[in-house]
């Protein structure tokens, strides 16, 4: 995507948009990609043990299999700009949902190990497209003074879409009798857990026929009076829509298509602020916290918790996990995108270093002693808050916003791919770090904690209120 949201002309990056709650249903809509994305990625949670028992399979086996979307996620990543380049935002969306459809449907009703694993790339691969498409579509079509918390609706959408899938796998874990694999109608539970997903993946692709494609693509391929109609749907008629399309026309022509190429050093590969945006992606990933969304109910059940509380436990982290975003949202406009992901960092570390003294209690009777227990379950709840009111929702913000013109799309892949690749290497490697030492596991989580604060304070710069044209 070569080009994203210009400043408004005569001031309107501080105007209030006559048309706001217009523009808030636009992002809204793109966002239920960002919903899609937190669902297909945790609704896996309800079903880990069984497709474990199903197919008789160990920890390493059942790691590849729970991580093997995440491949897909990487590739989605990586092409999504390109396809987004080509055809348009609207039906780069309409291609994912399409994905995730047929993701659903063949999760549900896999003939084998492999097939489903088959299925769970095709659903990674759209889980990857959303995860780019939906924050760089929001920025090019949300006025420049709401954009961080219009950014927000992406991190928003995709812990509600977390919330979501943990609240259907309890209900179906209900209707099962508490039996991850028990029958209803002829399937088994986690086979329903994955199948509803086909219901917001068609809705999605409804609605991507409700909202206006970008009004940069428009004019990148000369439809400019169509792209004049949209810029009056989200900036008002009170904005001269001719130079608005002429100061887009001028930034494109003066950049050219980002490529791969371009993001290179002279010294270190990539160009620093590429260096940066990898970073941010790669630390949100290895403080642990898809281990909270895609392992929490086998995590729970290892150290003695009953499979109904296990799947309530994942749920009531999920209704944090939005309270922290809701935070996040509130704030990331106001006190910037900097301090919030120091706060956070700090409160991670802190909560990831009790989750692993608490880890490492001897099980008696098969469980966490009482205060252990208490303690275990406390600090899994505040990873997460502290997750969601920084790194969840700043780090999508920063990626947005932090890179020159010139090189966003390109940097957005690759910074894309980059956390897709942390999220297999974390995903891939629980199961047997737990199996061998469930504490020293979040130890090693702690320290890429505790690292992530001196990365933000050297490396990292405040993008709050710039225009996307003054980052560099």
């Amino acid at each position: 995507m070569t080009s994203t949201a210009q400043p408004p002309a005569s001031g309107a990056r501080e105007a209030h948009p006559d048309h706001l709650g217009h523009v808030i249903f636009i992002t809204a809509a793109a966002a239920m990609g960002g919903f899609l994305f937190g669902y297909d990625s945790s609704v896996i949670n309800g079903a880990v043990e069984a497709i474990r028992h199903r197919y008789e399979i160990g920890s390493g086996t059942l790691a590849q299999v729970i991580a093997v979307a995440l491949v897909g996620c990487a590739i989605g990543a990586a092409v999504a700009g390109r396809i987004a380049d080509r055809i348009g935002r609207i039906r780069c969306i309409q291609i994912a949902a399409v994905l995730f459809t047929v993701s659903a449907v063949g999760s549900a009703l896999p003939f084998a190990l492999w097939d489903l694993a088959m299925w769970r790339v095709v659903g990674g691969f759209a889980i990857g497209m959303a995860s780019v498409i939906g924050p760089a579509y929001i920025a090019e079509v949300s006025p420049a003074a709401y954009r961080g918390r219009l950014g927000s609706f992406q991190q928003a959408a995709i812990v509600i879409g977390i919330a979501v899938s943990q609240l259907v796998n309890y209900g179906i874990l209900q209707l099962a009798d508490g039996d991850q694999r028990g029958v209803i109608a002829g399937l088994e539970a986690w086979q329903w857990m994955l199948g509803v997903m086909v219901v917001p993946a068609i809705l999605y692709g409804l609605l991507s026929f409700a909202i206006p494609e970008s009004p940069r693509f428009l004019i990148s391929v000369g439809r400019k009076d169509k792209a004049k109609e949209v810029l009056a749907e989200v900036e008002g008629h009170n904005v001269d829509l001719d130079a608005r399309v002429r100061e887009i026309e001028i930034a494109m022509h003066r950049e050219h298509k980002s490529t791969f190429r371009d993001l290179l050093g002279s010294r270190f590969g990539f160009l620093p602020i590429v260096w940066v945006g990898i970073g941010l992606s790669v630390f949100q990933q290895l403080v642990g916290i898809n281990v909270a969304f895609y392992y929490s109910a086998t995590l729970w059940q290892s150290v003695g918790v009953n499979p109904e509380s296990s799947f309530f436990y994942s749920f009531t982290t999920s209704i944090i996990n939005i309270v922290g975003t809701v935070i996040a949202m509130v704030l990331v406009d106001r006190v910037g995108r900097r301090p919030l992901a120091l706060v956070g960092s700090a409160g991670m570390a802190i909560a990831l270093a009790f989750e692993a003294w608490a880890f490492s209690a001897d099980l008696v009777d098969g469980k966490l002693p009482a205060t252990q227990g208490a303690v275990a379950l406390v600090a899994a709840h505040l990873f997460v808050l502290f997750f969601a009111l920084s790194w969840g929702v700043v780090v999508w913000v920063f990626l947005g916003e932090m890179f020159p013109n010139r090189l966003r799309a390109a940097a957005l892949g690759v910074a894309a791919s980059a956390q897709w690749i942390a999220n297999w290497t974390i995903t891939a490697s629980f199961p047997s770090l737990a199996d061998w030492n469930l504490s020293g596991t979040y130890v090693i989580y702690t320290v890429f904690a505790v690292l992530s604060i001196p990365f933000v304070l050297k490396y990292v710069k405040e993008t709050k209120g710039k225009a996307l044209e003054e980052m560099g």
